[in-house]
């Protein structure tokens, strides 16, 4: 079965400020050098979109749960965990994941996925698009995984369900 995802109001938002700001920073860069020809004037430029693209192409598009894994799409590479390494998925309270903070990853352009932690649940790994709807996936090996399904009562319900 195959569970959406969608942005809250603050992904979107900071996705839409990154976008204009990046845009502009390129254009206003490429305007006022226009007439200079010096390869590190492309330096900039080539870096926010490559920041750009790579942020896009992780981010989690939805998530994909067969009866034998349950698969994070994305663009660039899927994320395939193995449903006998899944020890536990249950719904997450907005509490559980307040005040983490992001230890390596992206918070808010096009989602919130990487590397977080909380003094509540420790490190953990996100592949979210909002703060609200959690669902924890914890592994065999005690990872700790955060996806934010639309439905996320229903995707913890699928995942219980005797195959």
């Amino acid at each position: 079965m195959i569970f959406k995802t969608s942005l809250d109001k603050l992904a979107k938002g900071t996705t839409i400020a990154i976008t204009v700001l990046f845009a502009s920073i390129i254009i206003s860069q490429l305007f006022i050098f226009k007439n200079t020809y010096q390869n590190s004037l492309y330096l900039l430029p080539s870096a926010l979109i490559l920041i750009y693209f790579i942020t896009f192409g992780l981010r989690p598009i939805n998530y994909h749960l067969t009866a034998d894994e349950l698969v994070i799409h994305r663009l660039f590479s899927d994320v395939k965990i193995n449903r006998n390494q899944i020890k536990s998925v249950e719904l997450l309270d907005k509490n559980s994941i307040r005040l983490a903070i992001r230890t390596f990853g992206v918070g808010g352009l096009f989602g919130y996925y990487g590397k977080f932690a909380n003094t509540k649940l420790g490190s953990m790994t996100w592949y979210a698009t909002r703060r609200d709807r959690t669902v924890l996936v914890e592994t065999i090996e005690n990872k700790k995984i955060v996806l934010t399904p639309d439905d996320p009562e229903k995707f913890v319900d699928s995942f219980n369900k005797p195959q």
